[in-house]
This record gives C-alpha cells, sequence and structure tokens, in this order.
C-alpha cells in the first residue's frame, strides 16, 4: 500500500475507519470476476488493488454512503428511554 495514496484519500473520507473498510470492500470487487472488477481508473496495470481503490477515492471514482445518522447520539437523554415514559424496568409479579 502506498502511504502517500492512503494519506490522500484519507483527506476525502476524513475518517480512517471507514476509508479502511470502503478499501476492503473494493479491493474484495477488484479480486472477484464480473464487471464490478474492473478498475474504475487508468493505467491500472502495475498497481496493487488497495493502490487502485485507494486512486479511485482520489479521483472522486469511488464514494460510499454512511448508513448511520450522526443526529442522534446512544444513550442520550431524548432516546435513552422507550416511548410511552416507561424506564424499560421489568416489574415484579405479585
Amino acid at each position: 500500500m502506498n502511504l502517500e495514496l492512503f494519506k490522500k484519500a484519507l483527506e476525502k473520507v476524513k475518517n480512517p475507519n471507514i476509508l479502511v473498510n470502503v478499501v476492503s470492500k473494493r479491493v474484495r470487487q477488484l479480486n472477484s470476476v464480473g464487471a464490478a472488477s474492473r478498475p474504475l481508473v487508468a493505467d491500472a496495470s502495475n498497481m496493487s488493488p488497495v493502490d487502485i481503490a485507494l486512486r479511485e477515492i482520489i479521483e472522486d471514482k469511488l464514494t460510499y454512503e454512511s448508513p448511520l445518522s450522526t443526529d442522534v447520539l446512544v444513550g442520550s437523554p431524548s432516546t435513552s428511554a422507550p416511548s410511552g415514559g416507561s424506564t424499560g424496568r421489568r416489574r415484579r409479579k405479585g
């Protein structure tokens, strides 16, 4: 893996964990057979699949969407209790 390409791709993605996941998924696609396995960048014949994926990100040929919303924080007061005012505690029988 080319560290310079990683740094440039990280400028686009901002989160190293997301970058690693996006690159990993793309490398699996590049290593498989089919239309998704063709590089989206020119002159990729002497590059590793990781470097190809990083160049695709740098050149805006590969993007991602985050399935998680950052608007709601887990455990925040507005989301910690279930709707209806319940505290989620079990009641004892009897």
